[in-house]
């Protein structure tokens, strides 16, 4: 029994509570110091999941293709994100309509602060903080290359600074939904990364993720609007309570805050659509240009070829002689006499 309560520390969630509902009473969780290891243990199932992906998918894909070392890399990157985005994007979405989150968007901020949390979405949560934390060790353990590991970082520090974010601040439902649109256009990116290495003409999938880019650009703008600039200045607990979790409501009823926030979420939106138009502007004109080269280069052969033909029908001048295609004289025809 001793060893069993330690196994399910590491296992599940902990800090069950009962709750008071209409049908009776429903057990739900918050968070705490205890979350660590269950993280810690996650940490490893994560590790041990992304060998197995490697070792059993991607590697023996890699043999195939026989691809550079720098695209190896990329591929090896890519094809790990899509395993983990469409897990959490079928996962994610499945919470959010189990839970209502969708059908009612003010379940988004009524009842601020949600220090109560249902199973699946606070089991959720720790798995996606355990996933991003085993990158870090993975840096290592794949090898990757010194010019490539600031970005990884940047990119690993940001989607903890969200996911932890949203679950120590009690804003869990609104970063599911947004979680739910970032991992849904990282899907579609990856995914055409991977079908471009595999063939280097095909960047149709390029396009429709350019799509969902910027369609998920505009719904996350909107969930921002909706939240921060309705529906949470709205709450009615607007006092600072950091015992029950109310850490900014009272903030968002100031209007100036209020609109500084929005402005400063308007400034990032704008900036990553602006990194993205300019990625987007690149990749077209490198595609013209190859289609350019490449017509410049088929017209040239196709000179050349024509070339080639005419000297093979009608043969060629040396030294003021008209030469055959093997190099002889012709012969001149003698006239019979009559």
């Amino acid at each position: 029994q001793v060893t069993a309560k330690t196994a399910f520390l590491f296992i599940l969630p902990q800090y069950n509570v009962s709750v008071p509902a209409a049908d009776g009473e429903l057990v739900q969780y918050h968070y705490g110091l205890k979350d660590l290891v269950t993280i810690l243990f996650y940490i490893f199932i994560a590790i041990i999941l992304h060998a197995v992906v490697q070792e059993y998918a991607l590697d023996k894909i890699n043999r195939r293709l026989h691809l550079s070392k720098v695209k190896h890399s990329k591929f090896n990157e890519s094809g790990q994100l899509v395993a983990f985005h469409l897990t959490s994007v079928v996962w994610c979405l499945y919470v959010v309509v189990t839970e209502g989150y969708i059908s009612n968007p003010r379940s988004l901020w009524e009842n601020y602060p949600h220090v109560y949390l249902p199973y699946q979405v606070k089991f959720f949560y720790l798995c996606q903080l355990a996933y991003w934390l085993h990158a870090l060790p993975e840096l290592y353990f794949q090898k990757v290359r010194k010019e490539e590991i600031p970005r990884q970082l940047r990119c690993i520090a940001l989607y903890l600074l969200h996911i932890a974010g949203a679950y120590l601040l009690n804003l869990t439902r609104l970063g599911l939904i947004l979680l739910l649109l970032q991992y849904l256009a990282e899907f579609f990116f990856h995914m055409a990364r991977l079908v471009y290495f595999a063939d280097e003409n095909n960047e149709k999938l390029f396009n429709v993720w350019a799509v969902v880019f910027v369609v998920t650009r505009l719904f996350t703008l909107t969930l921002y609007i909706l939240v921060i600039g309705f529906g949470l200045p709205r709450v009615e607990s607007q006092a600072l309570d950091p015992e029950r979790g109310n850490f900014f409501s009272f903030l968002f009823n100031n209007i100036l805050f209020r609109m500084s926030v929005l402005l400063l979420v308007c400034l990032f939106q704008a900036s990553v659509m602006w990194r993205f138009i300019h990625f987007q502007l690149r990749r077209w004109r490198e595609y013209w240009q190859e289609q350019s080269s490449r017509k410049r280069a088929a017209a040239a052969a196709g000179t050349k070829q024509q070339t080639k033909l005419l000297k093979r029908d009608s043969g060629y001048h040396e030294n003021g002689v008209v030469k055959a295609e093997n190099g002889t004289s012709p012969r001149t025809k003698k006239l019979k006499s009559p």
